[in-house]
């Protein structure tokens, strides 16, 4: 029998394009990085069809039929698809250091929170933690991972040289983090700083790591959602603030 997948996920201004959801992006971008050919279904959520309610009530998406059988939660989908859709057919996509799971786990959170907070008095504390959430971010990217470490080298500690978060190699810690990473720096109009202070900013361990994805095929896919992103932060106001967040981070590495 054929395996067939079914992607279901949330639908754009439009209706139509994937949208502003990041988990629907990481499982497209899963998906890709397996090789497995797939097919996409977007969901509007303001006029859901009537047969979604059907097929997994009281949920939303993004979700997942393979063969025939249903998933509904991201992370469950993406053991399933690691489990499933493994060497030597398929690429293994997990970490290989667990560290690198959670790095950035929690800037997308604060990100939100801060974004949305209608109350000037509590601003500053989450102007703040969104700062500390992305420089743990930075420094994470800027340590050596155990593989680039030279244990018998009298040497000191250089700076890690690698691309992603778990090597040169995207992983599913990426999958997970780089979707987000891609909204906030949209929403921040280009990381909330000009071009030209990213450029003299080359010690800038975000700043590189997003660049790194640039320079991949895979970023001609996340412009694809540019569009819902900009549609959605554009009716938000105090965006001005982040790039404070961004700029002490790029001036503290």
């Amino acid at each position: 029998m054929p395996v067939t997948k079914t992607n279901l996920m949330n639908a754009g201004c439009d209706g139509e394009s994937i949208g502003n959801c990041p988990f629907s992006q990481r499982l497209f971008m899963i998906l890709w990085l397996k090789g497995v050919v797939f097919n996409v279904t977007t969901v509007d959520l303001k006029r859901k069809p009537a047969d979604l309610h059907n097929l997994a009530p009281g949920t939303h998406p993004p979700f997942l039929t393979f063969n025939g059988e249903l998933k509904t939660d991201i992370n469950k989908i993406e053991e399933f698809l690691e489990e499933v859709l493994a060497p030597p057919k398929y690429p293994k996509l997990a970490a290989r250091h667990r560290e690198s799971n959670t790095a950035g786990n929690d800037i997308f959170a604060k990100f939100s929170a801060f974004i949305k907070n209608t109350k000037p008095d509590v601003n500053e504390g989450m102007h703040k933690g969104l700062t500390k959430a992305l420089k743990k971010l930075d420094d994470y990217l800027n340590s050596p991972l155990p593989d680039e470490v030279d244990a018998d080298s009298m040497e000191e500690e250089k700076a890690s040289n690698r691309k992603f978060l778990d090597g040169n190699e995207l992983t599913l810690a990426d999958c997970n983090l780089l979707p987000k990473l891609h909204i906030v720096k949209l929403a921040c109009s280009v990381w909330g700083v000009t071009k030209e202070a990213c450029n003299t900013c080359e010690n800038s361990n975000i700043v590189k790591y997003y660049y790194n994805l640039i320079n991949c095929f895979l970023y001609k896919l996340l412009t694809f959602f540019v569009e819902p992103i900009l549609s959605q932060y554009s009716r938000i106001g105090a965006l001005h603030n982040l790039s404070d967040c961004f700029l002490s981070v790029i001036h503290d590495s």
